[in-house]
């Protein structure tokens, strides 16, 4: 009984639990950091952001449709020191560390220590399950947004300060809309819900259509700065093309693979959404009970704005419903304290047993170096398309085309060019007729691929080139094609009779 007295009331203060918070991070990450290809998205942001040191501008130089805030984090990674590969990782670990510590932080309010701990600790833990290992775009909005959730639920009790931490929230929503998108969402729910709470507290309508105003102004003031700066030096189309007329011209995936993916998304959040219907419910009156309903409403929010893309084959687009399903099953925990010790270890457990069958899959250091060792340029340069885009960096080769981010030309979803700004087939003869030194492809082709694309790919390859080197992972194999008659390397007896027969 003394016991577990002492283990109820046994809490740490908040700069130590950020020390926690940051080794519970490293501890479930470790196996990603020496991983140079740990994720497509961000080895493709890693090579933005690299290359913006060196001059090139999004959209103009390198096409992508993510805002530049993203590659401004990268490029700041690269900055850094050494290949960019960690760095941009430890740069998602302090990110990762600072959005729990505001999920603790806005649980603690009213959940003791050790709910609001472990609530925090299970988005940590949790992102291994949704591809959040690394460094993709929710990992680093995610810390914003628990920021401007942590000012609106502080502001639910008290009427001082309102219009200075509404302020405050939308402007985090706005920078986060320089991360991505899709915040949009559960920005208006914010603001939505900060106007709410400015009626409810006696504001006079014009003061609140006024606050209303400035929220809205500063929500978009940090896309506005950039595209201001795009309309500065006479890229205005480029800037928005790139960033809000493309995603029209992308294909959606058929509902049925939709909804598969959908299942795959709901599946994710099971046992979450299982531990919090098992605990007794939170009382729905009293201290903390009105400030679960704004909650609630941003969890809704989240939901909606992952619902509303309509877009469900990748995990990582459910991770901004995350932040807020765990501080509301804070107290869940808190009340269940054995299941929660029982599930934050299972989790970590599992969580590395994905992580390496990720690993098998897509392949980790030794595979992506091996590839890179057989594709390295003798001149010109190489042609990524479909495998790793760290191999521009690892081979310290040119890039191509604007379009270097493998997806764009390789997948059925962007065949047109009202999705690329460009015919897929047009820049891909245009690449293929400057002879890269080598082309990198995997086997088996693609199922949602680009036919069109990929024939030409092959027609080039008949004609010109040769097979130089495999690298096989579970389930694939990465080619490498060399120039007939190049110096560069090759090794053969890497590719199997068997697979060199089925590709001709």
């Amino acid at each position: 009984m003394g016991t577990d007295s002492s283990a109820r009331s046994f809490e740490l203060g908040p700069a130590a639990t950020a020390v926690l918070l940051l080794l519970v991070t490293l501890a479930a990450r470790l196996a990603t950091l020496g991983n140079p290809v740990l994720g497509f998205d961000e080895q493709f942001y890693l090579l933005v952001g690299d290359r913006m040191l060196h001059g090139a501008l999004p959209y103009v130089d390198i096409f992508d449709r993510k805002p530049i805030g993203l590659f401004l984090l990268y490029a700041g990674a690269r900055l850094l020191g050494g290949e960019g590969f960690l760095q941009y990782k430890l740069l998602a670990a302090v990110f990762v560390t600072a959005t729990a510590f505001g999920i603790y932080w806005v649980a603690r309010r009213h959940v003791a220590w050790f709910g609001s701990v472990f609530a925090a600790i299970l988005y940590i833990l949790w992102l291994n399950f949704m591809e959040g290992e690394g460094g993709q775009a929710p990992v680093f909005y995610n810390a914003l947004m628990i920021g401007a959730g942590a000012l609106l639920v502080s502001a639910v009790p008290r009427a001082d300060g309102l219009i200075a931490k509404g302020t405050a929230a939308l402007l985090l929503v706005g920078l986060a809309l320089q991360v991505k998108y899709s915040v949009l969402v559960e920005g208006v729910y914010f603001g939505c819900a900060f106007l709410w709470l400015a009626r409810r507290q006696g504001m006079a309508w014009s003061r609140i259509l006024l606050f209303g105003g400035a929220m809205v102004a500063l929500a978009l003031l940090p896309t506005a700065l950039v595209a201001l700066y795009y309309a500065t030096i006479g890229q205005w189309q480029a800037f928005v093309f790139a960033n809000f007329l493309s995603v029209f011209g992308q294909t959606k995936g058929t509902f049925a693979r939709e909804i598969v993916g959908l299942a795959s998304f709901f599946g994710l959040f099971l046992p979450l959404l299982i531990l919090g219907l098992i605990s007794p419910r939170a009382p729905a009156i009293g201290p903390g009970a009105l400030e679960r309903r704004y909650l609630t409403g941003w969890l809704i929010s989240a939901v909606f704005g992952v619902l509303v893309y309509w877009r469900f084959d990748a995990p990582h687009y459910a991770l901004p419903i995350l932040v807020p399903a765990c501080v509301l099953l804070a107290s869940a925990l808190d009340a269940r304290r054995r299941v929660a010790i029982g599930v934050a270890v299972m989790a970590l457990i599992a969580g590395q047993i994905v992580l390496a069958i990720s690993v098998s899959a897509k392949g980790g250091d030794r595979e992506a170096r091996t590839v890179a060792a057989l594709a390295k340029p003798t001149g010109g340069c190489i042609f990524v398309y479909n495998g790793y885009p760290a191999l521009y960096m690892l081979t310290r080769s040119c890039l191509p085309s604007r379009w270097v981010f493998p997806g764009h030309l390789n997948t059925a979803d962007e065949n047109n060019p009202r999705a690329l700004g460009g015919d897929p087939q047009a820049i891909a003869r245009a690449i293929l007729a400057a002879n890269p030194p080598a082309i990198v492809d995997t086997y088996p082709v693609y199922t949602f691929g680009n036919p069109a694309v990929h024939g030409l790919m092959m027609q080039a390859i008949r004609q010109r080139y040769e097979l130089a080197g495999c690298v096989a992972t579970r389930g694939r194999v990465r080619l490498v094609y060399r120039l007939r008659g190049d110096k560069g390397p090759r090794a053969p007896d890497s590719c199997p009779a068997e697979l060199r027969a089925k590709i001709g």
